[in-house]
């Protein structure tokens, strides 16, 4: 299952391989609450289609008419603004105090092949920073070590396309299914891993990646990048433990295990005579989730993802900042 991005530029590409103008719309700048962050994308179509999303679908609505009656037309970015009065978040549905500024891109033929650079490299999980030339449109990708926020100039804008977040569920049952449903939501690519044929086969969550296999060896082959979170939950040490001890000496941003404090404590000692140090100990969110009281499978999973965004957040806040600046309109 692709990204939202990866879709986006499926449908880029689609359009241009059938000799069309479609557009690319780009968050560049938000004040106060905004239903989409900076750097979310969309794709408009000439024929009315789109993909992804940059509103509640109001500011879509009048996007594409103002598009398709030509205002957005040529090679030129162009920059418009919503939200920028008490009526306009009334009639877009912007929260309160909502404002976005978007940066309008029409792509012709010369812009095939970064998008189709763009899309190898999210199917091939590397990052690509993406530039492009406010006057003229020109778009050039290089090379990304690691993935940055969006920032705009006076005459550039840079973007990076870089791979979906992936979540490893170690352990197939309830929880990871309820976990899945909420992580697809919000854009996780799953992926379920358990050594048990039965388990797999009985497997009544949304549709994700299953795999058959030891758990070290999953995630080894499968969630060893900085992009990775591993969760274990299969009540088992003997599984949990060889999964943790790939996972925490990995380069994955977040490893999880659920259990209680008592199980935890025991897991650390383990962990310990293993051979694992204290710094990589250290990096286990035990038990997983934030600490709301949770007893159902729905609420433990509903902490997971909580914490999970809550972790994503505080590492983006002081660089997604500056984009919470001024807006202006081009």
């Amino acid at each position: 299952m692709n990204s939202t991005d990866q879709n986006i530029l499926s449908c880029l590409l689609a359009s241009l391989n059938q000799g069309e103008k479609p557009w690319l719309v780009t968050v560049v700048a938000t004040i106060g609450s905004s239903p989409r962050p900076v750097g979310s994308l969309v794709a408009f179509r000439a024929n009315g289609s789109q993909v992804g999303s940059v509103s509640g679908g109001c500011v879509e609505e009048d996007l594409i008419a103002r598009l398709l009656a030509g205002e957005f037309s040529g090679p030129q970015v162009c920059l418009t603004d919503y939200g920028v009065s008490a009526e306009d978040n009334e009639k877009w549905g912007l929260p309160c105090g909502g404002r976005l500024e978007l940066a309008i891109q029409q792509l012709d033929k010369k812009d095939r092949e970064w998008v189709r650079d763009a899309h190898h490299a999210m199917s091939t999980r590397h990052t690509l920073s993406r530039s492009v030339s406010l006057e003229s449109g020109e778009t050039r990708l290089s090379p990304a070590e690691e993935f940055a926020p969006l920032e705009k100039s006076n005459d550039t804008l840079t973007h990076c396309f870089g791979p979906r977040h992936r979540l490893l569920l170690v352990g197939a049952g309830q929880l990871a299914a309820n976990l899945s449903t909420l992580a697809l939501a919000m854009d996780y690519e799953v992926l379920l891993a358990d050594s048990r044929e039965w388990a797999l086969d009985q497997w009544q969550g949304p549709e994700v990646e299953k795999i058959l296999g030891l758990p070290d060896d999953v995630v080894r082959e499968h969630a060893a990048d900085e992009h990775c979170a591993v969760i274990t939950l299969s009540h088992d040490p003997r599984v949990d433990d060889m999964a943790l001890m790939e996972a925490l000496d990995s380069a994955c941003w977040y490893v999880g295990a659920l259990g209680s404090l008592r199980t935890t404590e025991k897991r650390l000692q383990r962990l310990s005579q293993l051979g694992l140090s204290d710094d990589a100990l250290g990096r286990l969110h035990a038990p997983v989730g934030l600490s709301i009281g949770s007893k159902t499978t729905m609420e433990i999973a509903v902490s997971i993802m909580a914490q999970l965004t809550q972790l994503r957040r505080e590492s983006k806040d002081l660089s997604d900042s500056p984009q919470s600046a001024e807006l202006g309109t081009r």
